[in-house]
């Protein structure tokens, strides 16, 4: 009798905020919430299927398996080395981040169908090949960086005019900054978010979008506050996506009068995401928590005062049957 091999692997990758205000589709840090999956290959057998188990953020979710963004990111993987694609596998994932809330959930997903096709399959990719393959597949580097590298990230397109090519470098954030987020029971889907923007700005504007990219890396190094405050007051996406998000101000406003150096869409929202000092982060939070209440809205709270770990996968002993 024909044996069939099971191939299983297992990842665990983080949420990842991005933009904070300057650094508008290049920068991003890791969150403290996580996407776990699994997967099993089956190899040998007649019946070709993709399946799928979906648990806690994602219970919800209801497209096909082969629509789903991990089951993507394995498929990018195989295509980037030249690997068919299994016709039988099942996955199993279960996630804690928020969907369609500005928290890198499709970049989380992805990143970790890509881990599963690597560790899975045995294909020859680094950390830095599956981020920018899956920066390449989203268009920009701000969450996949977070995503595989954890903690801060710059992610520049360095492809020098001869198409997409990333690049990633490590960001230092002062140890007595934190990251507060107000995440609304508000869904706002990135490609509404995309569909607002302009196709240029004015030059002064632009300008001063240079200005405050350089103050985003440097305050968030120093913790100076003047830096940080004119960082996440942004000119380029914020004026145009504040609209999609009834309240914002509100909830910026609430964050500033309790303490913070300022605050911003993070990503594409509707999570708004405030910069504190540690000792001033619950303050915030309850204050942004509140104003969310008074528009009649909740809102979850998330505190990050210290660096998030990577992507973390691993693969299992592979087994045979007859």
């Amino acid at each position: 009798m024909s044996k069939a091999r099971q191939l299983n692997a297992t990842v665990r990758v983080p949420a990842s905020t991005s933009n904070l205000g300057g650094g508008f589709d290049c920068l991003g840090i890791a969150v403290d919430r996580w996407l776990a999956a699994s997967v099993m290959v089956r190899e040998g057998e007649k019946v070709r299927a993709v399946t799928m188990k979906r648990s806690g953020a994602l219970a919800n979710l209801r497209h096909a398996a082969e629509d789903d963004l991990v089951h993507a990111g394995y498929t990018l993987a195989c295509e980037a080395r030249g690997h068919p694609v299994p016709g039988n596998i099942d996955y199993a994932v279960s996630s804690t981040i928020p969907v369609a809330r500005g928290l890198g959930a499709s970049a989380a997903a992805l990143v970790a169908g890509a881990f599963l096709a690597r560790d899975s399959l045995g294909l020859d990719l680094t950390s830095e090949d599956i981020a920018e393959i899956c920066a390449r597949d989203e268009g920009h580097p701000d969450n996949a960086g977070p995503a595989v590298f954890g903690g801060a990230v710059l992610g520049i397109n360095s492809g020098n005019g001869a198409g997409h090519r990333y690049s990633f470098s490590p960001l230092k954030i002062h140890s007595e900054i934190a990251l507060v987020f107000a995440v609304p029971e508000l869904e706002i889907a990135t490609s509404d978010a995309r569909a607002v923007l302009p196709q240029s700005l004015p030059f002064t504007t632009a300008v001063a979008a240079i200005a405050k990219a350089a103050a985003i890396v440097e305050g968030l190094r120093t913790g100076d506050p003047r830096l940080l405050s004119y960082a996440l007051d942004d000119v380029v996406h914020v004026p145009f996506r504040r609209q999609l998000l009834p309240g914002y101000d509100s909830v910026v406003n609430a964050a500033v009068k309790a303490g913070a150096f300022g605050a911003t869409l993070s990503g594409s929202g509707s999570t708004i995401v405030a910069v504190a000092s540690r000792k001033a982060a619950s303050r915030v939070g309850a204050a942004m928590q509140a104003a969310w209440r008074a528009m009649g809205k909740t809102a979850e709270v998330i505190v990050g005062t210290k660096p998030v770990r990577s992507a973390v996968a691993k693969s299992k002993a592979r087994k045979k049957r007859k």
